[in-house]
């Protein structure tokens, strides 16, 4: 099965790195808010290699069709939850979004 992968970038704001963590983390906002789409397989965080501070998230959906139905049918409480979570962090940028 060929899925499809989203990969981000963070470098949490000073003195937020905790709640930055918790919202983009295993049992956080962003994962509850995904487990709604379907096809949504999993989020990992893990920190980058050689980039102090900075986390990376890897999100993965069954396929590019399962992510533009989650992203149209929960638009609003997607981009609530990231202007919400948009003071956790300083840094954020796209690394890949691969078939």
């Amino acid at each position: 099965m060929i899925e499809h992968r989203l990969i981000w970038d963070f470098r949490p704001a000073p003195d937020r790195e905790a709640e930055f963590l918790a919202a983009y983390g295993a049992e956080g906002a962003w994962v509850r808010l995904f487990r709604r789409g379907e096809g949504y397989l999993g989020t990992r965080l893990e920190p980058v290699a050689g980039r102090p501070g900075t986390w990376r998230t890897v999100d993965r959906w069954a396929s590019p069709q399962d992510w533009r139905a989650f992203r149209q049918r929960y638009s609003r409480e997607y981009a609530a939850l990231d202007a919400e979570c948009e003071a956790l962090t300083e840094f954020e940028q796209a690394v890949e979004i691969a078939a």
